[in-house]
């Protein structure tokens, strides 16, 4: 009996030990998590400067995150923010669906860049489809989620071609809201997340810009001075 109660013990001391690391570490853990599988799903380079979890209030704070762009542009990114901030149910977290409660995003940077066949963003939805698997394949196993609200406001945005040279214009991005994101299938994967947010960030883009007004305004304002670049984009800038 004292041998059994001393292997009791010692496995108690161990998984207590375990707990205690997982907790001191988890904010780690979720940094490498979303740098590893976030560089994977698109195709580009992610990464954050820290996170830090309230376990007890459901919230995470994530700084400096930045995702960076497919091969074959030239931009130096596709978004970043310096801190975004995401609440979740924390009754929810044991369950196969998480909620979450927002997402908000307060004054991203996003360069929408057109290359020779797509745009950044369009590369970006493909990588992560492409990840996913087909869309009629088994239901991948894990956690799902439905966000209650997602928020981006007071977003700076910038466009740019192939046929800029690298350069970039601003141009205007309204404030995004959606709600209710994965409610009406039971709860979507992660990936299925990041792939309806780009999706919804472009479609504000395809909006605010027009990449053949771009071609157009550069080729007539680079006419017009007998082809300077600079002409060219002060035509391209008057469009915004």
């Amino acid at each position: 009996m004292k041998k059994i109660g001393l292997v009791l013990f010692i496995l108690i001391a161990i998984i207590a030990g375990t707990l205690f690391w997982l907790r001191s570490n988890l904010d780690g853990l979720v940094r490498d998590a979303i740098v590893e599988y976030g560089s994977e799903m698109t195709q580009a380079r992610v990464s954050v400067g820290s996170v830090k979890i309230d376990a007890v209030n459901g919230e995470c704070i994530i700084t400096d995150f930045v995702v960076g762009n497919p091969k074959g542009f030239t931009t130096p990114y596709a978004f970043k923010v310096n801190e975004f901030t995401l609440a979740l149910d924390p009754a929810s977290i044991t369950d196969d669906v998480i909620i979450v409660r927002k997402i908000a995003i307060i004054a991203p940077e996003v360069i929408y860049e057109k290359g020779d066949r797509m745009t950044n963003f369009d590369a970006i939805q493909k990588n992560i489809e492409t990840y996913l698997g087909p869309a009629d394949s088994e239901p991948s196993p894990g956690k799902k989620l439905i966000v209650e609200e997602f928020k981006m406001r007071d977003s700076k945005a910038q466009a740019s071609a192939a046929f800029m040279d690298g350069k970039t214009v601003t141009v205007a991005l309204p404030n995004l809201t959606k709600r209710n994101i994965g409610k009406a299938e039971g709860g979507i994967t992660p990936g299925e997340l990041g792939q309806r947010i780009a999706g919804a960030i472009e479609k504000q883009l395809l909006t605010a810009v027009s990449f053949d007004k771009l071609g157009k305004a550069a080729q007539q304002a680079g006419d017009a001075i007998g082809g300077a670049a600079g002409g060219a984009m002060d035509g391209i800038k008057s469009l915004f």
